[in-house]
């Protein structure tokens, strides 16, 4: 029986039975603070509190920063390599200095996830006792590495969506490097924010909501006449997607725990752990494997955020070598022509107006306003035959000189992006065939354009990958001890994990940004309230508090970065 006096220490968060030390470190737990420095067990627990206090041995650091320091030559490397396998050459230093300083921020968003975020893989491992706390967090972090580099790249060209057509397709201006700067700081400062205050909040959702106020941002600097500058239907579906993620969590959580209670009889799962010893081998191999399945779909969800951004950085500065994908086969581009040239024959009944005098700003006001005119087939036609005639020049993309490269991924980004509109609009209503001949030439402009090079995976991968391994214990400490009101169960912990882990891969599938953080920390606090363990609302009020002001914050943030950095440029 849990005792008043520890049950009102638990809910005030002071993270220790001592009185003195709630004295001393209560303010601090409540806030998550440094109360995971507390050797003693939480006052709430039965079961020993794991130690998270170890030093990081010498070998371990020099293998940390060798892996750092390499990956950041390696990326520096395969730049150069890219740029001579294309005949790139240097002719001025400032962008190439703004592109190094870019890809470190770029980097640097990811590794701050990695530690931000890794408490929703292995706080249930380490709590349950299943893993040794320093050994799980390299575990998670290697997963997470593979993750990342078996991941699709839908995630990563799904967040670009959201950003200004236009700020798309000037990312190498003054404003386009703004923009990237400008959403890149703010959500670090955001993450690093709730990071120190032991909250689990989610990246996706700072992400997004920089993305929007860079938006916004440019919008307002643009005037009166400016068209939207935030793809408010693509904003809407990622925002289902995040509002969804933690009450999938808590729900789903809940529901599992239950049906395990009325299928599973064997009471150790729904015990708390014996003192520090680890739990019988099967309950620990499942934890361990659904431990496993949430690094990894972390990794292939949140590791995708930062590569998006980063191949608009790298397609801004060096569009030779990075606007179109090069590795695109010769029989691939004369088919590409060949349908170029069916595709305008079955749109033309459906161009019946004149061809503006300047398609492409048609077809950017159309992928913004969602209106669609009678302008925009003409408009779509026109483009596509500048495509066709600039690839019939060329049997390989990396033969293209970087002005039309860029124009090229520019003029195929607008088609693409349009087709896709009017495929979710249904208008106008295309008959079956032109229907499949659009979708066919859309998957090809995408191959050309949405692709991720290797070494990028390998960038964001090590960043990601080494993140999860520092700064971990402030938010593993908020979601191991101060959710529940009781110690964390063996069920509890993998069922709370494994609908993370389900639920993240199948946003991946659909190309869906998902918090992580909301589903993993949702889902124990679900299973806390299907056992009726007590809940700690102090914590959950924090965490609703998280996630209520993520949005506006990171929007004012990286609105107001935006603002400076354009003024500075």
């Amino acid at each position: 029986m849990v005792q008043k006096k520890d049950r009102r220490d638990a809910h005030h968060g002071a993270g220790t039975g001592a009185a003195t030390r709630a004295s001393t470190h209560g303010r601090k737990a409540a806030t998550g603070g440094s109360a995971h420095s507390a050797a003693r067990p939480a006052p709430a627990m039965h079961g020993g509190k794991p130690s998270l206090d170890r030093k990081a041995t010498p070998a371990g650091t020099a293998i940390f920063f060798t892996l750092l320091v390499g990956g950041l030559l390696f990326s520096a490397y395969s730049i150069y390599s890219d740029m001579a396998a294309t005949g790139t050459q240097p002719i001025e230093a400032m962008p190439y200095i703004l592109l190094g300083l870019a890809l470190l921020v770029a980097l640097g968003f990811e590794f701050v996830n990695g530690f931000h975020d890794t408490a929703n893989a292995v706080a249930t491992v380490i709590y349950t006792h299943s893993l040794p706390p320093h050994f799980a967090v390299v575990w998670s972090g290697v997963w997470n590495f593979i993750g990342v580099l078996v991941s699709s790249g839908a995630v990563a060209y799904g967040i670009i969506t959201l950003l200004p057509v236009e700020l798309i397709l000037q990312v190498g201006s003054s404003a386009g490097m703004s923009m990237v700067f400008s959403l890149l700081i703010a959500a670090i400062l955001w993450n690093l924010g709730t990071w120190y205050l032991g909250l689990p909040a989610s990246s996706s959702h700072t992400l997004i909501g920089s993305i929007i106020g860079v938006g916004l941002a440019h919008q307002l600097m643009q005037g009166p006449g400016a068209t939207s500058g935030v793809d408010w239907s693509q904003a809407a579906k990622v925002g289902w997607s995040l509002l969804l993620s933690p009450v999938i969590g808590f729900v789903a959580a809940g529901a599992l725990l239950l049906a395990m209670k009325a299928t599973i009889r064997n009471q150790a799962l729904y015990k708390e752990p014996d003192g520090v010893n680890p739990p019988p081998w099967w309950i620990r191999g499942l934890l361990v494997v659904t431990c496993t399945g949430v690094s990894f779909a972390h990794g292939s969800n949140d590791g995708q955020k930062g590569m998006g951004l980063i191949m608009l950085i790298l397609i801004g500065i060096v569009p030779t070598a990075y606007a179109l994908n090069r590795t695109v086969a010769p029989e691939e581009i004369a088919q590409f022509r060949a349908l170029s040239v069916v595709t305008q024959q079955s749109l033309a009944p459906y161009s019946t107006a004149p061809t503006p005098v300047d398609p492409r700003v048609t077809l950017s006001n159309y992928i913004s306003s969602r209106t669609y005119t009678s302008a925009v087939v003409p408009a779509l036609v026109a483009v596509i035959d500048d495509i066709s005639k600039t690839a019939n020049d060329v049997n390989a993309f990396d033969k293209l000189p970087a002005t039309a490269a860029k124009n090229m991924r520019n003029d195929m980004y607008l088609a693409s992006q349009s087709i896709s509109v009017m495929r979710h609009s249904g208008k106008p209503a295309f008959d079956a065939d032109t229907k499949a001949n659009l979708d066919a030439l859309a998957r090809d402009f995408d191959q050309a354009t949405k692709y991720i090079p290797l070494w990028v995976k390998v960038a964001v991968a090590i960043a990601l990958g080494l993140g999860t391994m520092v700064g971990w214990k402030r938010i593993v400490v908020t979601v191991g001890e101060k959710i529940g009101k009781t110690h964390l169960s063996y069920a509890q912990g993998g069922a709370a994990e494994l609908v993370a882990m389900t639920t993240i891969a199948a946003a991946d599938m659909y190309g869906l940004p998902v918090s992580t953080t909301h589903v993993l920390s949702s889902g124990v606090a679900g299973t806390m309230a299907a056992n009726r363990s007590g809940l700690q609302m102090r914590t959950l009020r924090n965490l609703a508090l998280a996630w209520v002001l993520t949005l506006p914050a990171a929007i004012m943030m990286s609105g107001l970065i935006y603002y400076a950095l354009r003024n500075v440029f």
